[in-house]
Order: structure tokens, then sequence, then C-alpha cells
């Protein structure tokens, strides 16, 4: 059945930016005429207040859609940004875990909810928890393909490595077509010793993977959650934003789909 174009924000390692990227890919893409949906798969909901949605307002979110197969209509909110659609996510989403535990196709449930969204949408965005939970492996059975956000630290490369042989598993078992689109660099400072030395192992381990564009650390870029808002529309003109900008044209051009606006 046809669905949107589905991209998993994924790192099993947490503290990587994974959330703060995909939610500014989604409102950038938006903001460049495509119709977006931004989908939180994480119980902690960051993504979903960091598109300014109050929690306690909302009625149904991504558990209503994993454990009851709930429809678009019920579960997706509008933003107050351009383009922009949301499925929700609240801390009762942790508990969807047990609840599919014995499940029939408990791996396709997000993947029949986007096929659900037929062509409502020009993209869908998924905020995967920081592990490989099942909420992580419906994502990426649901996903045409996988955006690795990384920080330049030893640590990060040994997640990437796991997060490979994951994204290898998922796609021997439920999701053939399932492909890395890319890592994307985050917290980017080019006048650290380390940073060079591992951007050195991705480019020689991954090279055609890595996105040209690196995102700095900005302090505008940490704060904009605060305000409920994605970095284009907390500060249009600061050095994030523009490099968000470029990723998601990259993306898009990886993915063979031309900005509307």
């Amino acid at each position: 059945m046809p669905k949107p174009y589905t991209i998993a924000f994924a790192n099993q390692k947490g503290g990587v930016g994974k959330t703060t990227s995909c939610v500014n890919v989604a409102s950038c893409a938006a903001e460049k005429g495509l119709r977006v949906l931004l989908v939180d798969s994480d119980p902690q909901g960051n993504s979903t207040s960091g598109v300014g949605v109050g929690k306690r307002s909302i009625e149904k979110t991504t558990y209503d859609v994993l454990i009851d197969g709930a429809d678009p209509a019920d579960c997706v909110v509008k933003t107050g940004f351009k383009n922009l659609s949301l499925l929700p996510s609240t801390l009762g989403l942790a508990g969807a875990e047990f609840e599919l535990f014995d499940a029939e196709k408990r791996e396709r449930r997000m993947r029949t909810f986007l096929e659900k969204c037929g062509d409502e949408y020009d993209l869908a965005v998924i905020d995967c928890p920081p592990s490989l939970s099942l909420l992580t492996v419906n994502a990426l059975t649901a996903a045409d393909s996988v955006v690795i956000p990384m920080q330049c630290e030893y640590y990060a490369l040994e997640g990437l490595i796991q997060l490979m042989l994951s994204i290898r598993k998922v796609r021997e078992l439920y999701n053939p077509d399932l492909t890395v689109l890319g890592i994307l660099v985050t917290m980017y400072n080019g006048r650290l010793t380390l940073t060079g030395a591992v951007l050195d192992e991705i480019k020689k381990h991954y090279g055609d993977k890595l996105f040209k564009t690196a995102v700095p650390r900005a302090v505008r870029l940490t704060e904009a959650p605060s305000f409920g808002k994605p970095i284009n529309y907390h500060d249009r003109y600061s050095k994030a934003c523009d490099a968000y900008m470029q990723a998601t044209d990259e993306i898009l051009e990886r993915i063979g789909i031309v900005p509307k606006a």
C-alpha cells in the first residue's frame, strides 16, 4: 500500500542530537513546501514538546497507534508550523513494549499506520528512542531509510558499529528494502583534535554515507526546545539553522524528493 516516504532517525546511544535533528529536519522540509508528519516514537516525548504541543492536551498518541491500531484522523495533530503535523508521544508509550510482547505482527504496527496515511503526506520522519527496543524495530520496519545522527566521540563510534549491525538484522527479518541514508554529524567542534580523528574513522569505513553538512554546537539550538520551536522558527539566521537547512537539502536530494518552495 502507498505511504509517505519514511525516514527513521535512530541511534542506540543517547545524547547525540537525534531528537534535535529529527525535529529540525522535519521543520525545514516542511518550510520547503513538503507536507511532513513528525512521528514521536520515544516515550520521553521530546519531539512533541519540541514543536510546542502540550502533552496535557493530547488525546491519542503513538501508544494508541501501536496498541489499538488508531487511525491518523484520531491521533495526528497540527502544529503551529507550516506544513508540519505530529503523531505525539507521552510517557505512556513506555508500556507499549510489554503490551506488544505477544501481539500479532507486533513489529509492523507503525508501518500499517503510515499506510493508512496514504498520500496525505510527502514525508514522514520518525524519532526513535535511544535503544534497540520494539519501538525502534517498529520504526525501522516502517522506514524506507535511516538517518544516523552522531557526535564525533569515541563512544559514538562504537555505537555506530552496533547500530549498523542492528539495521542489518532488521533488514534480514522484517524490511529488506531498508537503507542507511546517511550519517549526520552533530555538535560539531572543528577545533577539537578528537573531532578530526573520529571523522577520519567515519570517512574510512562509511565515507559514502557521511553527509557533507555538520551541525555545529550552538546555544540557540540547545534552547529552542524550551520555547517549543524548531530552530528555523527560533533563530532563522543562526549557523545551526543554516546547517539544518543544508542537511535537509542533502537528505531530500538523496531520496529524490524535490522541495516545493
